[in-house]
């Protein structure tokens, strides 16, 4: 049943950027991809005109269990059918977002009323050359959003993953080998910490993704920056570990 809802839900979303006849329905191994087709002409404020018409439908139904995921493309491509069941999901998320979007737009759910907010964010502002200090900022006013607008849900802040170094094939390549993965983990330590003096969780994603030198693993990635269909299985385990333990 959630199933067909967030269908729906991605049927909505097309519609109302592209009409009465969406584009065709792409197939599982599509799905993970990013920018596909014709969601290529989808701009920031379609989308977020999209989000805000999922969140107030989430709100108006009052679902149990409400989960939502908020964060960049990783987040946004994630296949509904590999989503933990037993959950209804709502997927806030825009591809090439930033911390700084996302913490601006953070008040188009204020009305939900979910039981755990999964945050991932950071990977698009470490590629245009933003600070650590600017991001992990905007991590910390995250938090401290979502824990005023949510006080009775659990938030949890999710590690930046690596990318696959030299062995991407991302048009941003170049953006990518300029960025050592070393940096991501020490920047998800700070991370860590800030989650735990904030009283939120934080759930380790670097260390399931990452190789033997530190890089994103070839067989979960498309191309070194984006998940694969066996990147997304590893994520679902990791929140089917965490929601579990929560029971």
């Amino acid at each position: 049943m959630l199933a067909v809802i967030l269908l729906i839900w991605q049927q909505q979303r097309l519609t109302a950027v592209f009409g009465a006849s969406p584009p065709q329905s792409v197939s599982e191994s599509q799905s993970v991809a990013p920018e596909l087709g014709s969601r290529r002409q989808l701009n920031y404020q379609q989308w977020l005109d999209i989000l805000k018409q999922e969140a107030k439908a989430a709100s108006e139904q009052h679902p149990q269990h409400l989960s939502i995921l908020a964060g960049d493309s990783l987040s946004l491509w994630f296949p509904t059918e590999l989503l933990p069941e037993e959950r209804y999901w709502l997927n806030q998320a825009i591809s090439g977002e930033s911390s700084g979007g996302l913490l601006k737009r953070l008040d188009l759910f204020d009305s939900t009323k979910p039981e755990v907010i999964f945050v991932l964010i950071g990977i698009n502002d470490l590629i245009r050359g933003e600070s650590d200090e600017v991001i992990l900022n905007n991590q910390r006013q995250i938090i401290r959003y979502l824990r005023k607008a949510h006080p009775t849900a659990q938030v949890v802040v999710q590690s930046i993953l690596p990318h696959g170094a030299a062995e991407a094939t991302w048009e941003g390549r170049d953006k990518l080998l300029a960025l050592p993965n070393s940096r991501i983990r020490q920047l998800n330590q700070q991370l860590q910490r800030i989650a735990a003096k904030r009283g939120v969780k934080y759930l380790d994603l670097y260390s399931l993704f990452a190789n033997q030198q530190g890089n994103l693993r070839r067989e979960l990635s498309t191309d070194g920056l984006h998940l694969s269909p066996a990147g997304y299985l590893v994520w679902r385990t990791a929140l089917q570990i965490y929601t579990q333990s929560e029971k």
